[in-house]
């Protein structure tokens, strides 16, 4: 099987290179069709100055289809405005496309850019409903992600299929040796769905626990009047990161309350299982298609400080609890997440398309 991944996708977001990377495990070949945008900027795809004009060239550039032979097209992140060119390059082909995200529902529902009568609101939804009809195939990260685009595309919810996301095992693999003193760690962007004010206010009821908040972005302010125990690091190149959670004593996902946060699965989580670092995270219906309570990870009230601090405290004090919760979420991992795992359930995917 030949697979043409097409359009201005982020090369190196974690979702993209993780399913092909994936693919390539399971003997599919992977070729590309990419026209950068995103890489210039370390917060992906929000608005910006000159974020328009880029992409607009990008979709000029990708106008004529590829000479290359393949049997199906796929779409990745962020791939929305890609999906008419993928579907011309795609012709008489399958088309599949992993969204990962609605863009209406990111950059309104959750952080809040634009309400959702403005212009560029109701275009954002257009642009999501048309992009989801246009594929023969999508792909969800979780069944609750999966249920959602359905409804945004007005779509058949069977024509929608659930991949979680994992992580790169070329990276993020088993090496979990805390450093002395304990230490909490999140990484990520500082967006509404993360929680941040959540983890802050934790950090403050918890002042004998160093936290370790990496990543930068729309809420970076909150940080500004952190407490003591926190230190802030703006940004660590991605190879890093692994480095980050080997030594880290506990690592946090997400702890927003809003409809997406409910929905998905982070790739913070998944990096964290892959390394066997203690992961808590927030009790969602996403999050308990994965994980269990004390099996892999601790699950707490999303909106909820004082679990969290809590939850931390258990793992600081109890090395039994840490001990299982690394080993099970490494197994959590290993059985559900893994790029063998992963790779065998895209390939089977894309193979009933053919």
């Amino acid at each position: 099987m030949r697979v043409l991944y097409f359009g201005t996708y982020e090369r190196d977001y974690p979702r993209n290179a993780q399913v092909m990377s994936a693919l390539r495990g399971a003997g599919v070949e992977v070729i590309e069709r990419h026209a950068p945008v995103w890489e210039k900027s370390r917060h992906n795809w929000g608005a910006r100055t000159g974020a328009g004009l880029r992409l607009m060239l990008a979709e000029a550039r990708l106008w004529w289809p590829p000479k290359d032979e393949y049997d199906l097209v796929m779409v990745g992140y962020p791939g929305h405005f890609d999906m008419p060119r993928a579907r011309r390059a795609a012709g008489d082909r399958p088309l599949v496309f992993n969204p990962l995200v609605s863009l209406h529902d990111t950059m309104v529902g959750d952080r809040e850019r634009y309400s959702s009568r403005s212009f560029s609101g109701r275009v954002l939804a257009a642009v999501d409903r048309k992009a989801l009809r246009l594929a023969d195939l999508v792909i969800a990260d979780t069944r609750a992600n999966g249920d959602f685009l359905a409804e945004v595309g007005e779509i058949p919810r069977s024509k929608v299929e659930v991949c979680f996301v994992g992580a790169e095992d070329r990276l993020f693999h088993a090496g979990w040796r805390p450093d002395e003193p304990f230490r909490v760690l999140f990484v990520g962007k500082l967006i509404p769905l993360h929680g941040v004010e959540t983890i802050i206010a934790a950090a403050r009821l918890a002042p004998e626990i160093p936290f370790r908040i990496v990543g930068s972005g729309q809420l970076q302010h909150l940080l500004d009047k952190r407490p003591d125990n926190v230190e802030w690091v703006p940004w660590v190149n991605y190879e890093e990161l692994p480095r980050e959670l080997w030594g880290a004593g506990v690592a946090l996902g997400i702890f927003g309350t809003s409809d997406k946060a409910r929905r998905v699965i982070p790739n913070k989580a998944y990096q964290a299982l892959a390394t066997g670092v203690p992961l808590v995270t927030g009790d969602t219906p996403a999050a308990r298609e994965l994980l269990a309570d004390e099996r892999d990870s601790l699950l707490v009230p999303p909106d909820d400080p004082a679990a969290l601090a809590g939850a931390i405290r258990r793992v600081a004090v109890d090395r039994n609890l840490a001990q299982q919760l690394s080993e099970g979420g490494r197994r959590t991992y290993v059985e559900q997440a893994s790029e063998e795992v992963l790779g065998a359930r895209w390939r089977a995917l894309l193979e009933k398309q053919l």
